[in-house]
């Protein structure tokens, strides 16, 4: 079934043009300039239409195998369903859900739990072609943790994993530098305040230790097969050259303008967190990305732990940081694509997989009309 939309602001790469775009389940056939008279065009009033934006970091599919602090639910493949809506309902057509492997709590944190059916629940629900996007596995390797090798060993050959990356959540490095937002983010998670402290213990006596060990253990793990690795975290030149050293294409979420500047100096593709732009800073003392993104230091946007946050950075970052609707949208569409290698992705041009995301800005805030994925509805 062909679609034909026009009287639409399409987002290209370099402008925004009023046109018509035309694609059906076999991808995009045509993208011109101006309006269609042709029977079946759909005048859509100026509404937006991007490319499907494609999310390589949410750690959204967790909260439903756990919606509350130690209620875990018993149906994996239905939490998965409702994550995949969501994911579609905030305009994503190709979606990496990170899945944490090993734990950066000890072994009381809940990750571990659900660990083993976040994966079997994806692997399901591709398997029936139940999804309404495309699905794929961001291993987030928490590197202190010490049973990681054995947690990921048996997926070391799995064709979802497509993103591996490398974090150290030590109490006191990287991220949780400052331990007190450390504090803030474990209580408010459920956590007692002795267990709290418990942990920050353990962690700083195993955590160096389990890092050094692991690190090279899951880049030899994974180096055969090519797929991308991203470092987390990276906070200053030492962290980027590690990065480097270890093969790393990506720096997700650099902490520091100084971390920011070397990977991208040093040919790293820099992501940081949609919810830090959308709130104005960070939750836990990092930089502002809408500086990095001032200053050009910023390739790509991650939803993070909010999937809606994407088209409200993209707008945010737009009127409010000055920069081009093009290039904002970029950074959740064909850059993203082009960091990850999928080529058939992530740009309105002919020939490409129609994942096609409709929408219209009210002030600060995207309304979603309707998301194709691969030319079907999604939502």
């Amino acid at each position: 079934m062909t679609t034909i939309l026009t009287n639409a602001r399409l987002i290209l790469e370099n402008e925004v043009v009023t046109g018509t775009i035309v694609f059906d389940e076999a991808g995009i056939t045509a993208v011109d300039q101006g309006l269609s008279s042709v029977p079946g065009a759909r005048d859509i009033g100026g509404d937006y239409v991007a490319p499907g934006l494609v999310e390589m970091h949410t750690d959204n599919m967790e909260k439903h195998f756990m919606p509350r602090p130690k209620v875990f639910w018993p149906n994996g493949l239905a939490a998965a369903l409702v994550h995949d809506a969501q994911m579609a309902a905030a305009g994503v057509t190709t979606v990496y859900d990170a899945i944490c492997a090993g734990t950066p709590f000890s072994a009381k944190d809940y990750r571990k739990d659900i660990f083993a059916d976040v994966m079997l629940a994806l692997a399901e629900g591709r398997r029936e072609n139940v999804f309404r996007i495309d699905h794929r596995i961001h291993m987030r390797c928490e590197l202190t943790s010490p049973d990681l090798l054995a947690d990921i060993e048996p997926y070391q050959d799995d064709e979802l994993v497509q993103l591996v990356s490398l974090m150290d959540h030590t109490p006191g490095q990287r991220q949780w530098r400052n331990i007190d937002h450390l504090r803030t983010y474990a209580l408010g998670n459920g956590k007692t305040v002795e267990e709290f402290e418990e942990d920050v213990v353990v962690r700083q006596q195993e955590g160096a230790a389990n890092v050094s060990r692991n690190w090279a253990a899951v880049v030899d793990l994974f180096r055969s097969r090519g797929i991308p690795i991203a470092t987390h975290d990276d906070t200053t030149l030492d962290h980027v050259e590690a990065g480097i050293a270890s093969g790393a294409v990506i720096s997700e979420f650099p902490t520091t303008v100084e971390a920011a500047a070397a990977a991208k100096e040093r040919g790293l593709a820099t992501v940081a967190g949609a919810p830090n732009v959308v709130r104005g800073g960070s939750h836990s003392g990092g930089v502002s990305v809408s500086e990095l993104a001032e200053k050009g230091l910023l390739d790509g946007l991650s939803s993070d732990y909010v999937p809606a946050s994407l088209l409200q950075a993209v707008l945010k970052l737009h009127a409010d940081h000055g920069i081009a609707l093009p290039e904002a949208m970029g950074m959740v569409t064909w850059k993203v694509a082009d960091i990850l290698g999928l080529k058939d992705r992530g740009h309105l041009k002919a020939g490409l997989r129609a994942d096609i995301v409709r929408f219209r800005a009210l002030g600060p805030t995207p309304v979603i009309a309707a998301v194709w994925s691969q030319g079907q509805r999604a939502f």
